[in-house]
């Protein structure tokens, strides 16, 4: 960790840094337990925390693109409303259950290596608030939890839910093997785009296990290009919020031999990011290009992602942790929020 402040001025050694700050301490640390997480018995307290249920940033980070997916598919379909809010209500309690498994998985599977990393030290499997067994309990009744929703969709839409699993179920050990992980977190993320578009009958793609059929002998891929589009532009969306969060760490990940994008980068993420920002407003321009969308969606969706990741991109101070997880926090729901926003716009603007 850079022992700086955002303003270059150095701290006492007395502190350790910026973890001390309130607000840090709180987030992705494992340690919040104010507002109505303290109205809770004691004893699920660290159950909460290892869901990271407050703040509720890591359940949107799940949530928003099921969202995105469930629109999408309402504007290809001119769904009517009732269709769109039974389907935004059963990803959203299958994002919940989600959630807290992916959360719960991943601090099981890092619990040896956030012991040794001050800001994930405190978290309730390091510090004996809840052990592995209890922990892998919680994890198995929440993926049961999540599973349950699927047989409130559409036939034929649970084999689309099996490679997230598998990705979900591989990430913890991406850190360990590749630089590449937030591709694989950002896979795992935007496929809640796919399973949105499930849940309102609208098949993403079609191929092998996943319907596809047969021409000639053989098996044809097909998939809906603005899905796809989509598709594409979160999970780099989610590569640029995640290389920030990732720079938290550099120093204390280098050490313990964890890879990250933020790792091999370094000096270099800022225009790495750019590049990705590039692509990511151009997929979104295609997105609502091939459905002939209006400039509602263009402004506010491509329009305000530029705005608010390029306000991240520019802004951040990468060997500042509080800045990286200042950004990190509002440039997620800023994003998230415009994406959000545009497609709303045009759905209302069709019905």
């Amino acid at each position: 960790m850079d022992s700086k402040t955002t303003n270059g001025k150095s701290q006492s050694a007395e502190q350790p840094a910026v973890f001390q700050n309130n607000a840090l301490a709180q987030q992705y640390g494992g340690g919040h337990a104010g507002g109505w997480v303290g109205l809770l018995p004691t004893s699920w307290v660290p159950y909460v925390q290892l869901a990271r249920l407050s703040p509720p940033a890591a359940l949107f980070l799940i949530y928003f693109p099921h969202f995105f997916g469930v629109i999408l598919a309402a504007i290809i379909q001119r769904s009517p409303f009732s269709q769109v809010a039974r389907a935004g209500l059963v990803m959203l309690g299958g994002s919940f259950f989600f959630s807290n498994a992916a959360h719960g998985w991943n601090d099981l599977i890092d619990a040896p290596i956030d012991k040794s990393i001050p800001r994930t030290s405190k978290r309730p499997i390091p510090r004996g608030a809840i052990t592995p067994r209890a922990a892998f309990v919680f994890t198995a009744t929440q993926a049961i939890g999540a599973a349950s929703f699927l047989l409130l969709m559409p036939a034929g839409s649970a084999i689309y839910a099996v490679p997230n699993i598998v990705g979900t179920c591989y990430y913890p050990w991406a850190k360990r093997h590749t630089n590449f992980a937030q591709l694989v977190l950002g896979f795992c993320l935007a496929w809640g785009i796919i399973m949105g578009s499930c849940a309102m009958g609208l098949r993403p793609f079609t191929w092998g296990p996943f319907g596809g059929e047969a021409y000639g002998g053989e098996q044809s891929f097909r998939a809906e290009p603005s899905t796809a589009c989509l598709f594409l532009a979160c999970i780099l969306w989610t590569v640029i919020y995640d290389s920030i969060y990732a720079h938290q760490d550099v120093k204390d990940d280098i050490k313990v031999g964890l890879k990250s994008i933020a790792v091999l980068f370094r000096d270099w993420t800022k225009p790495l990011l750019w590049l990705l920002l590039g692509c990511m407003v151009g997929l979104l321009y295609t997105c609502g290009d091939l459905l002939d969308m209006g400039v509602a969606f263009h402004a506010i969706a491509a329009g305000g992602s530029l705005l608010s990741l390029g306000a991240m991109i520019t802004n951040v101070e990468l060997k500042d942790s509080a800045s990286c997880w200042w950004w990190f926090r509002y440039g997620f729901w800023l994003a998230g929020g415009a994406i959000a926003g545009g497609l709303l716009s045009e759905y209302a603007l069709m019905t």
